[in-house]
């Protein structure tokens, strides 16, 4: 099991840790990463940075980031950090479009595309010949690897070891709508400001294959994920979107060693009853709540290790993925 989750002095509370993590000046140095295009369906490739040891056989860390974020994104070079000082191998993943990619196929990235994970997966066991593999997930990354989890249920590839998922958003429609409380509508406009950018990008990238249009009288996460991405995604709205993709419908199938870290103060992930008692009552799951944490943060006190920054689910979940070496 973890160890206990004690916030930093000065950042308590859900918004706190969550902004903090967002601002607080941080640098995480590592050694240059190959960077390779695979292929999640025929002509939609992806970018991973994939960081190896000497022997490639080592453990794998496939990790893959949240809504808008990227292989850059700071939870990804922590986890790299930390994995590669671990002896592990490690590959952070783009979801597709990611990582400057929307030029590379008329296609939208979503929260049900666990298939690419998959994908991704299958390509470094059949061409880099690795050993072993564990997911980690973060916020929509997490939902992502967690439904692959279920999905592969006992029939996963014989190299999947685990799974861990940092606050991982898998009850969508609860999450959708906690964004527009009041109280969370800074966190809305950020991410509906970083999605009308990419739409718009798409639309002048592709523009027989997306209308500019459809994001007019768009106002909400709900309202672009109604007319963009279930539209454009192979869903019949919102609701369909958000109830095909959550990974609760299958948490009870996952059979591989599972950590899931969730703080009871994210200011908008939402783990509704129903899906917090499936993950309490499937014996591969450590499901572990903090009462303090906020979204993706955990920004905690640190300790004697000088190589510890006080990030404490990305040492956690390496911590926890240490058991498949």
């Amino acid at each position: 099991m973890p160890s206990v989750f004690r916030p930093y002095p000065w950042l308590r509370g859900g918004h706190v840790q969550t902004l903090a993590a967002f601002f607080l000046p941080r640098r995480v140095e590592l050694p240059a990463a190959e960077h390779r295009l695979i292929e999640v369906e025929p002509g939609v490739p992806v970018l991973c940075d994939c960081h190896w040891q000497k022997n490639r056989k080592a453990l794998t860390l496939i990790v893959v980031h949240g809504l808008e974020g990227s292989s850059e994104s700071e939870y990804m070079l922590g986890i790299a950090r930390n994995g590669l000082a671990a002896g592990m191998n490690v590959v952070r993943m783009n979801q597709r479009n990611c990582g400057g990619m929307d030029h590379c196929a008329p296609t939208l990235y979503n929260s049900s595309r666990s298939a690419d994970v998959a994908a991704v997966a299958r390509n470094l066991v059949e061409r880099d010949g690795i050993s072993g593999f564990v997911l980690i997930g973060f916020s929509m990354g997490g939902n992502l690897v967690l439904k692959l989890a279920g999905e592969w249920g006992s029939y996963g590839p014989v190299e999947f070891r685990g799974v861990a998922a940092v606050c991982p958003a898998v009850n969508l429609a609860a999450g959708a709508d906690a964004l527009h409380e009041a109280a969370n509508r800074v966190y809305e406009y950020y991410f509906l400001l970083q999605l009308f950018r990419r739409f718009r990008r798409k639309v002048r990238l592709f523009p027989g294959s997306f209308d500019a249009s459809r994001l007019r009288g768009v106002k909400t996460l709900r309202d672009f994920d109604d007319r963009v991405t279930a539209y454009y995604c192979g869903f019949t709205g919102a609701d369909d979107y958000y109830a095909r993709a959550a990974a609760a419908n299958v948490i009870e199938r996952i059979t591989v060693p599972t950590l899931v870290l969730h703080a009871a103060n994210d200011p908008f992930i939402r783990i509704l009853p129903e899906t917090r008692a499936a993950l309490l009552s499937n014996r591969n799951i450590a499901y572990v709540e903090t009462g303090d944490g906020g979204h993706c943060a955990f920004i905690g006190e640190r300790d004697g290790d000088s190589n510890y920054d006080g990030r404490w689910a990305e040492r956690e979940v390496v911590e926890f993925a240490k058991q498949f070496r």
